[in-house]
């Protein structure tokens, strides 16, 4: 690991985040990725160490309530699956009491509202960060709905604002404290950015001074103990919610954790135990999904694993199409090999180059 700076003086530790009546075991949490943050990935990254929270990919209000597979597969748990958000999109306020009625009942720690997702199937239906630009009122409706309608903390998650030129996260962020919302997560682009440029922290900690009870979770560029200093330290955010980061190095969370509670984030990760981590996550798919699906859902995440594991292009090549259990573990023990040949077993810090969408409607 990197030389591991010091831990921001300013930042009250050990740190106690609540959001209403849910305390969080730590202040770092799994931010939600469409498509990645799953139960098969969500449980792998809990056998790592404590986490304050972990949300679900979004999931649309609509189709929970008609109980679309596809999306009940999406808030999937388990009783060590705890605490779980879900966070849910939509422009119904009717529709969304509805679902997090629902949720409350299916026994969830919290409901999220997404006001940050950018691509285009959900922007156009009134959802995701196209709620930023309301000026009618429908925003806030949608908002008092879920609050009122559960007995649950509910949280927001939103990016700054549509673009540079309407960043309305600040007033926003004012006007949820006061209808009775638990927290606030801030990505700190605004939707014309998609993914792209450099987050900015000076957006988020303008949110941080918005509200005045209610804690805010910076998001964005965090995959570095240096990174998550930097977003202490210039926001003032209670906590940091951690996506993209997390898959280049699910260790994040209790290297943070420890970090926080003692100065040092422990041992550097080694190649050997990522191998480990991936072999694990591999087997936790095919526990909950079977042997077919786990491997079409293991193509998705095998970029990743290669990104840090570098175990060359023609594993690479074979792990994007994997077919079997016993095709992966070929695999597995062919990259063993490598590793042992290598030599250097601890793995760098993970602010490693990421491919992410190019604009704000690729899908993610």
């Amino acid at each position: 690991m990197a030389t591991v700076p010091e831990f921001p003086v300013s930042v009250a530790r050990p740190a106690i985040v609540k959001l209403g009546s849910l305390t969080l075991r730590s202040r770092y949490t799994v931010a939600p990725l469409a498509g990645y943050t799953n139960l098969a990935f969500r449980l792998a990254v809990r056998s790592l160490g404590p986490l304050g929270l972990a949300t679900t990919d979004l999931v649309n209000a609509r189709a929970l309530l008609v109980r679309s597979p596809k999306t009940m597969d999406l808030i999937r748990t388990r009783p060590e699956d705890q605490p779980l958000c879900v966070q849910i999109y939509g422009s119904n306020p009717a529709e969304m009491a509805d679902a997090a009625r629902f949720l409350q009942d299916y026994g969830v720690a919290a409901i999220d509202i997404n006001m940050g997702c950018p691509v285009n199937k959900v922007t156009k239906g009134g959802g995701g960060s196209a709620m930023m630009c309301d000026t009618t009122g429908t925003t806030l409706a949608v908002v008092r709905s879920v609050v009122e309608a559960v007995r649950l903390p509910v949280t927001v998650k939103m990016r700054l604002g549509w673009d540079s030129q309407h960043l309305t996260a600040p007033s926003f962020a004012r006007e949820f404290e006061k209808i009775g919302i638990a927290g606030l997560t801030i990505h700190g682009r605004t939707r014309e950015q998609g993914f792209s440029g450099q987050v900015n922290r000076e957006g988020i900690r303008r949110v941080v001074e918005a509200v005045q009870r209610i804690p805010v979770l910076g998001n964005g560029d965090v995959r570095t103990l240096a990174d998550a200093a930097a977003m202490l330290r210039e926001t003032g955010c209670a906590g940091i919610a951690i996506g993209r980061g997390a898959l280049l190095n699910p260790w994040i969370f209790a290297q943070l954790d420890r970090w926080e509670r003692t100065g040092d984030p422990g041992p550097p990760v080694s190649y050997a135990e990522r191998l480990a981590f991936m072999g694990r996550h591999f087997r936790q798919l095919l526990e909950l999904d079977g042997e077919r699906f786990a491997c079409i859902s293991f193509r998705k995440v095998a970029n990743w694993y290669c990104k840090v594991l570098k175990p060359g292009r023609e594993i690479q090549q074979q792990l994007v199409m994997i077919e079997s259990l016993a095709h992966f573990e070929r695999l597995e023990a062919e990259i063993a090999q490598i590793i042992a040949e290598r030599g250097v077993d601890a793995l760098p810090e993970a602010d490693l180059p990421l491919r992410v969408p190019s604009g704000p409607q690729e899908y993610w």
